[in-house]
């Protein structure tokens, strides 16, 4: 053979430079082919993120919106004179229960104070005791209902020597009934509270008089010519 030949069958293919920089790029090409797959389904999967995040987003407007439109809850119901006074039954002061039969027949004022021991309310039950003998001789007995436990209620008597019965309405069935639980505002808030009341039941078990939003000063007296006209 040859020295022409030998050399020549030397330089196989597999030998050659050029098969040698295919070979990198055959592994490169496999190597990057799953990396792109996951470039694509990620791409995809935030796709479909964003589309149910914004499907979801126009629904919860929706529920937001639906409870803007609803009624407010807690919203003291109108009650009407000639209307049946609402019965009750609730603790009072001394541990004893007082219900709207026990003055069947009789004149009742009821009136109703947002909390015991604070300035208006303090002026309102003193009014009422100062006045009691006055009510008594008119027929008319005056109760007075908040929602303090009963031994707050005990300690407002004992503290300003209340001589008017005081009735604990924790759970707000008797306030509700009476329209005297509703949505009240002070500094911008709106809350539910206790609407200061006042309800003249005539003989007859039917609410005669309902004064809403009362202003303390003369208050009791007003009550009082309103009983005795009955």
């Amino acid at each position: 053979m040859s020295k022409k030949s030998r050399k020549k069958s030397s330089k196989t293919p597999s030998g050659s430079p050029t098969a040698k920089k295919k070979a990198p790029k055959t592994r490169a090409t496999t190597q990057t082919s799953p990396a792109k797959i996951q470039r694509a389904s990620a791409g995809k999967s935030s796709k479909t993120t964003a589309k149910a995040a914004s499907h979801e987003a126009p629904s919860k407007r929706l529920k937001s919106s639906e409870k803007a439109s609803k009624p407010k809850a807690g919203s003291a119901p109108a009650l009407a004179e000639g209307q049946k006074a609402p019965g009750f039954r609730l603790p009072r002061d001394g541990g004893s229960v007082v219900t709207l039969a026990d003055y069947a027949g009789q004149k009742l004022v009821l009136f109703f104070y947002p909390r015991a021991d604070t300035p208006g309310c303090t002026r309102e039950a003193i009014d009422f005791t100062r006045l009691k003998d006055a009510f008594t001789a008119a027929g008319t007995t005056a109760l007075g209902i908040s929602a303090d436990p009963l031994k707050v209620q005990e300690k407002f008597r004992d503290k300003h020597g209340l001589g008017i019965p005081l009735i604990s309405d924790e759970t707000h069935e008797m306030l509700e009934a009476y329209g005297a639980w509703g949505e009240k505002s002070m500094y911008g808030k709106n809350f539910l509270g206790i609407i200061r009341t006042t309800v003249l039941v005539g003989t007859d078990g039917k609410v005669a008089k309902v004064w809403r939003n009362v202003r303390v000063d003369g208050h009791a007296d007003e009550v009082l010519a309103a009983a005795r006209s009955l």
